[in-house]
């Protein structure tokens, strides 16, 4: 028997069908008509767990969906109840809406869905949940080319985390019809603003279909982020125009594949926030939609007992000990790739995806195959390195050609620049010991040696302050306790460990002290991510100070709450003019970038192109990096051996205004002052020997050319 691709591939007079179901007794197709009824043909042929067979009449643009049977055995993860229709895992197109209504469970509820997992349900479940759609290869027009990718390199890498929607929902130079779609992301208004702040990588927030969990649609809210997914080769529809949205699948995923192609050549890479971890049937007691009808006890992770496993606080995972679900998802990501033509992905909750029999795993398959796969392994990899099971914090763990999100440096840089800032308010002596304060700050700027291993690139680290999930950066410095009230749960939801400082007043205020050290305490916090050695992220909105109220979990807020707001004050617009000039220097300074890599050299430990010196211009020595009072530190970049600009970086990290003497050493001409955090008259340049009047609680830049 040959081997067939798994899904559905349109042949002859209908088209060729595999699925996985190893435990089914029977597996059908049912080909459904606009008036509800079907039409099943069962799948004649196993082999391996893969039901294969040939159905006449499923074309494209067919509606079709599974019903499978067998035992029903919740106990084992025998979940198959053929009165269910079930998406097509590979459907890379669906309609409909899943209903909130007893019959999408596989198993009996009550109204208020509570019930007897024992006890199966036989009501069809056809007419309230999503169908999938056969679609034909995309037009030739739209697809991807050899050249169309941007292919920037990561030391030149500016990544910009954003949501399809709120991206561009009330951005008013975007045509109404047009905001908050695929359409919109690449209008003349974003690729604009993008290109001239200087990002290079668009990161989307999930684009694959979702769902909204059941709880949340009970309280009357949405699952916004899009973190619950329905199928994962079928762009969310909700993102679409109306008018693709009315003319079916096919017009979704062109709208799609047109923006990724659109910002391509505005110079724009593309990546995607994939969701593998775990879908959107919930716990062992949610609704019976795709992979938990076909096959329970194969997809889904389960402990030595056999026992549902979560390790993603979703209600389940995915399997990656199964040799079909590690295909599913490379199937999956190479369409992404290939058909739809994006530059890469980063992973949510990543450990799930590499635990085998005995846990987290570096060595495992998924990983092996992401590094070796000939289209993959040639796109931007990145991972969030943990999850909520058992030893699930894994950051600096993950193989080549990996990059990762370094939750070391967020959380040490906002230690250095807001909880310790709150404990000097309070006249107290932040800590110092397990190399806080100072020595914190230089790894992390150094690029967190202490977490990756040099072999793999000085830009392995993926840098961010603030991400989708938690504060936006003018809230963490406004807000000590976060403020989610109206996500319905009463405050208990999202982190209470922000390491945020409000400054003084919790949220909004006039005083016009207060606010001037907040505006310089988020353009330290940019200076720091922009100016650091790694590849940084920015949080959409971020550049120009955008807030959440407060709200640091606003998964659920489809509302304004998470939307950009782009009617800008001056001190916004002053913002964006900070970022924007930063960026710049990134650009302008290849010392900044390449992260004391020379070309042609593998990396060394420790770098030789960072120098530390104190306030008085000379090298800091040993005794000087455990002073528990110092909070002052000069960077050199040095581009010397390069034969390049080197770049200064001066940090008072402490309430009093300090003069500093500029380092002098050979071959350094003049400083050449280029950017400083709190804002005034820059001197047209002073030499090494010089001191420099540098205000409380600032970042200044200095740079020989």
């Amino acid at each position: 028997m040959r081997p067939h691709p798994l899904g559905v591939t349109p042949r002859g007079d209908g088209a060729d069908v595999a699925v996985f179901a190893a435990h089914a007794d029977a597996v059908e197709v049912c080909v459904l008509a606009a008036d509800g009824t079907e039409v099943r043909t069962g799948l004649p042929d196993v082999e391996h767990g893969v039901w294969t067979g040939h159905v006449p009449g499923l074309r494209p643009g067919s509606s079709y969906g599974f019903r499978v049977a067998g035992r029903w055995d919740p106990e084992r993860g025998l979940r198959h109840n053929p009165a269910k229709l079930l998406l097509d895992p590979y459907a890379r197109g669906i309609t409909g809406e899943v209903a909130l209504r007893p019959e999408i469970f596989g198993h009996v509820v009550d109204e208020d869905l509570q019930g007897d997992l024992a006890v199966a349900d036989r009501r069809d479940s056809a007419p309230h949940v999503p169908r999938s759609v056969l679609l034909d290869a995309l037009p030739e027009d739209l697809r991807p080319t050899a050249g169309e990718r941007p292919r920037v390199p990561w030391a030149d890498t500016v990544v910009y985390e954003a949501h399809v929607k709120g991206l561009t929902r009330l951005l008013p130079s975007v045509p109404e019809e047009l905001r908050g779609t695929y359409a919109g992301l690449a209008t003349p208004a974003v690729l604009e603003h993008l290109t001239g702040l200087g990002v290079t990588t668009l990161e989307l927030l999930p684009v694959h279909a979702s769902t909204s969990e059941l709880a949340l649609r009970r309280r009357g809210l949405v699952n916004y982020w899009g973190y619950n997914t329905l199928a994962f080769n079928a762009p969310h529809a909700a993102y679409a125009t109306a008018a693709a949205r009315a003319a079916g699948p096919a017009a979704v995923r062109e709208e799609f594949r047109r923006a990724v192609r659109d910002l391509h050549a505005a110079g724009i890479e593309v990546l995607l926030d994939v969701v593998y971890n775990h879908t959107a049937e919930e716990g062992p007691d949610g609704p019976h939609l795709s992979l938990r009808g076909l096959d329970d006890a194969s997809y889904y992770l389960r402990d030595a007992g056999g026992r549902p496993f979560d390790v993603t606080g979703c209600g389940n995972s995915l399997n990656f000990s199964e040799r079909r679900v590690l295909q599913f998802t490379l199937d999956s990501l190479r369409y992404w790739v290939e058909d739809l033509g994006v530059d890469g992905f980063r992973f949510d909750l990543m450990p799930t995806l590499a635990r085998g029999p005995g846990g987290f795993s570096p060595d495992h398959a998924f990983l092996s195959a992401l590094g070796t796969d000939p289209v993959l392994a040639d796109t931007k990899l990145v991972a969030e390195p943990w999850d909520i099971g058992p030893f699930g914090w894994r950051t600096g763990q993950f193989p080549q050609p990996l990059h990762e999100w370094n939750d070391r440096f967020r959380d040490g840089v906002r230690r250095f620049w807001l909880t310790d800032a709150r404990e000097i308010a309070a006249g107290h002596q932040p800590p110092v010991a397990g190399g806080r304060g100072l020595q914190e700050f230089a790894t992390r700027f150094a690029g967190s040696a202490d977490t990756f291993e040099p072999r793999r690139g000085r830009l392995t680290s993926v840098n961010f302050v603030t991400a989708h999930d938690g504060f936006t950066l003018a809230d963490l410095v406004a807000y000590d306790r976060k403020h989610n009230e109206a996500n319905g749960e009463g405050n208990r939801d999202g982190s209470d460990g922000d390491t945020s400082y409000n400054h003084g007043p919790e949220g909004e205020t006039d005083d016009a002290a207060v606010l001037d050290r907040r505006r310089a305490a988020v353009r330290n916090l940019l200076a720091t991510l922009v100016l650091s050695s790694g590849v940084p992220m920015l949080t959409a909105g971020d550049e120009f100070g955008r807030s959440q109220g407060g709200n640091n979990n606003a998964y659920c807020q489809d509302t304004p709450v998470s939307w950009i707001d782009w009617d800008l004050q001056d001190w916004q617009r002053a913002l964006l003019a900070d970022t924007r000039e930063l960026l710049a220097l990134r650009r302008r300074y290849r010392v900044l970038r390449e992260a004391g890599v020379v070309p042609g050299k593998p990396p060394r430990e420790p770098r030789q192109d960072l120098l530390w010196f104190a306030e008085d211009g000379a090298a800091m020595s040993v005794e000087r990096w455990h002073e528990p009072n110092r909070r002052v530190l000069q960077v050199l970049v040095d581009g010397r051996e390069r034969d390049e600009p080197s770049v200064l970086v001066v940090v008072v990290a402490g309430p009093a205004d300090t003069d500093v003497v500029l380092p002098t050493l050979d071959g350094l001409p003049a400083w050449l002052p280029r950017w400083s955090s709190v804002p005034g008259d820059r001197p047209d340049s002073a030499a090494g020997g010089t001191t420099l009047p540098s205000p409380a609680w600032s970042v200044s830049v200095l740079a020989t050319a």
